[in-house]
């Protein structure tokens, strides 16, 4: 979930427009989000010159955005009248879609999707059948192309220099984290004289991957804070208690002074970016875009020979991609899958262009290279590309497919779209920073999230219940 530079591209001429006569062509404007390296993007380009290929009579514009800047990019063009036709970002279902739809901001692409939802996966095409307060009604409001989870990401080199072994780390929920930050940290800097970390904690406010960890290690303790039908749940006391215990843990690491200082202040890239300086020894990440950028690297002509060997040796035998240790009652851990999901807006300009191109995306021989393009970073949502060999092809994929395999459980936003809001706000890294900046006690800032949970997230009168997605 990294992106470091603003970028608009219009793909003309000859490298998406397909040889032959000039005709007229309907124009499809589609805004993506820019990916994390070459091979994604790349990717992309690939699926979009294959659909002008096909429909010679529609000619694809093409932005990207950096991750940040696409929601506020697309918020504008909304307020102006003047959405794209196609839209993705990977930001989206967490941010933003269940709340588009709830507004009546999104077209119904139920007609795309009801041929084909047998070919995806549990927990995924049901995450876009949404409620449309407009018009009264749930339907496929948003397209699902990829999904992520959460992993463990560790340089085993490193692990090693402070004098341990894979073998070592502990498997239950304590251990595993005292690990990192009493034995591994310490250990390490006395070997190398490093003012290196044992763990590099998201915990910054503009960050996704600050509340997606959160919410993960609340996970680990059990919490559930809305039902299936969206009402909440937190007036329960032992919802209060896990989510006391769970933000303990987390910001715990913080202050023994086992996560960099800057920390707090993180956006998305700045763990990958501490991890690939080698200033902490693990960190955790919702996709293995960490690993898989040295993957991207040890194939990039552009680099030297050199670089591509550094980056070969850091892919297949420096980093490890892992679980999380089992929770603190000892159950396994069940992991929280976000699916990442595309839109055609209500007043897109040329929306049956549109749903040819999202139902052209979705086919199984086009989807299936966009999303194996992005080198790992993304799990498939349909049953057969989980199948390929893609995901068998080295440990870090199959840890992914691992993972992924023992089953996944969706958002609280899937089932109360006002967890969106929340997550927009990110009342959990602000509740964490109240802890760690303001040295507020853990409890009175895990109220204080309660209590606007409730003021944002309580169910109106309106049908908003979940209703089960058709299969």
């Amino acid at each position: 979930m990294q992106l470091r530079t603003w970028m608009t591209v219009a793909l003309a001429g000859a490298c998406l427009v397909a040889t032959g006569p000039v005709f007229a062509q309907e124009k499809l404007t589609v805004w993506w989000v820019k990916g994390f390296y070459k091979a994604e993007d790349d990717a992309l380009f690939a699926a979009i010159r294959k659909f002008e290929e096909k429909h010679r009579d529609i000619k694809v514009e093409l932005s990207l955005y950096p991750l940040h800047d696409m929601i506020p990019k697309i918020v504008s063009a909304l307020d102006s009248g003047n959405p794209p036709d196609v839209s993705y970002g990977d930001l989206f279902d967490l941010q933003v879609t269940g709340k588009w739809a709830f507004d009546g901001k999104l077209e119904d692409i139920s007609s795309v999707i009801d041929p084909i939802r047998a070919r995806f996966a549990p927990n995924t095409v049901e995450t876009t059948f949404l409620y449309n307060d407009q018009e009264r009604k749930r339907a496929y409001y948003a397209f699902p192309i990829k999904q992520q989870t959460m992993h463990i990401e560790f340089w085993v080199d490193m692990l090693a220099e402070a004098g341990f072994k894979e073998s070592d780390i502990p498997t239950v929920w304590k251990d595993f984290w005292s690990f990192w930050c009493d034995r591994v940290q310490p250990a390490y800097r006395a070997k190398t004289g490093s003012r290196v970390f044992g763990i590099g904690m998201p915990l910054g406010v503009d960050s996704s991957d600050s509340f997606y960890s959160f919410l993960t290690f609340m996970d680990a303790y059990n919490v559930k804070l809305v039902n299936d039908s969206g009402k909440l749940l937190i007036d329960d006391p032992t919802v209060r208690q896990g989510l006391i215990r769970a933000m303990t843990d987390y910001t715990q690491v913080y202050s023994k002074g086992c996560s960099p200082p800057s920390s707090t202040s993180w956006k998305d890239p700045d763990n990958n970016v501490a991890f690939h300086n080698r200033t902490t020894v693990m960190t955790h990440n919702a996709t293995i875009s960490i690993a898989a950028k040295w993957l991207d690297d040890m194939n990039n002509a552009m680099l030297s020979d050199e670089q591509r060997a550094t980056a070969k040796k850091n892919y297949t035998q420096r980093i490890r991609t892992a679980g999380f240790p089992a929770k603190p009652d000892g159950s396994k851990m069940v992991y929280r899958a976000a699916v990442k999901t595309g839109v055609v807006f209500k007043e897109a300009k040329n929306k049956a262009a549109a749903k040819q191109f999202v139902a052209f995306l979705l086919e199984e021989q086009n989807l299936t290279p966009y999303v194996e393009g992005a080198l790992g970073r993304w799990f498939p949502v349909t049953r057969t590309a989980q199948q390929s060999a893609f995901w068998k092809a080295d440990a870090h994929r199959q840890s992914v497919h691992d993972q992924f395999m023992a089953g996944t459980v969706t958002f609280e936003f899937t089932k109360n779209y006002k967890f969106t809001v929340l997550n927009n706000e990110n009342v959990w890294a602000k509740a964490m920073n109240r802890v760690l900046n303001e040295k507020v006690p853990v409890d009175q800032a895990v109220d204080e999230m309660i209590a606007r949970i409730k003021v944002v997230a309580t169910p109106t009168a309106a049908p908003i219940a979940a209703v089960a997605a058709p299969r």
